[in-house]
């Protein structure tokens, strides 16, 4: 059976462009008591390191000094396979939500053979609807009434689910296969977009909708490596053969 801290360590934390040092230290002090070991910024820069270490004090510093900065979401996130957004709205073009509870009985399962992230969004806003269109599962945080939380109070519930999760839940649990990383989803997403509207199946004014729905819907299944490599190496096959000419009128089929 894969120890407790080996799981944990499948897990980061991504923090995209906050906007206060005092909550990276934040996280980072709260990661470290719950096991995590993996906190990841997605912004430009990173602020002065002592106004975050403040936050984190000296238990949780190493965490500070081995921070890992990226400049785009989709970089952060390609060597992981489960990606969980964390949001407080809700959208029409939005996953279901699911309690941090019901995400981490849907992740633990997958933990020994996959990486997963847990993203949170900026203190003002939370994520975007193109941040979120990366994740597989929505997570969100259940109150009496007022929904909004400090983005340090919403990674304590996170972690601390997981932990508690891994203490009592671990020894029920069987290991899921290794599933497509996300750097391979997204380059199986950007053929069949490219597939689909080279045959005018979807303009540019619905490509959006549909590309939403088309992840939605794979965010349904869990896809592996060679699954991603046989739908990307079709769509590359059908870019290269396609002649316009092959497309028909509705009225034709």
């Amino acid at each position: 059976m894969t120890t407790q801290p080996a799981l944990l360590s499948q897990l980061a934390i991504v923090l995209v462009r906050p906007k206060y040092a005092g909550n990276i230290g934040a996280t980072a002090r709260i990661a470290w008591n719950m096991g995590i070991s993996r906190l990841i910024i997605v912004g430009d820069e990173l602020p002065e390191r002592e106004a975050m270490a403040q936050m984190a004090t000296h238990k949780a510093a190493h965490l500070i000094d081995n921070l890992k900065l990226h400049t785009t979401l989709e970089e952060a996130l390609s060597p992981y396979s489960i990606i969980v957004g964390t949001t407080a709205r809700r959208g029409r073009q939005r996953i279901i939500e699911k309690s941090p509870r019901e995400i981490v009985e849907a992740v633990l399962p997958q933990l020994s053979n996959n990486k997963a992230a847990l993203i949170f969004g900026p203190e003002d806003s939370g994520l975007t609807n193109e941040d979120l269109k990366h994740c597989h599962f929505l997570s969100a945080i259940p109150t009496a009434d007022f929904s909004s939380l400090n983005l340090a109070q919403a990674v304590a519930i996170h972690c601390y689910e997981f932990y508690y999760g891994l203490v009592h839940l671990q020894k029920d649990i069987m290991p899921a296969p290794r599933l497509a990383s996300s750097f391979e989803l997204e380059s199986m997403y950007s053929y069949l977009e490219e597939s689909l509207t080279r045959i005018e199946f979807m303009g540019e004014k619905s490509r959006i909708y549909w590309m939403n729905n088309i992840r939605h819907f794979f965010a349904q299944t869990t896809l592996s490596s060679k699954d991603t490599n046989i739908i990307r190496r079709v769509c590359k096959k059908f870019l290269l053969n396609f002649k316009p000419q092959d497309t028909k009128d509705e009225s034709d089929l």
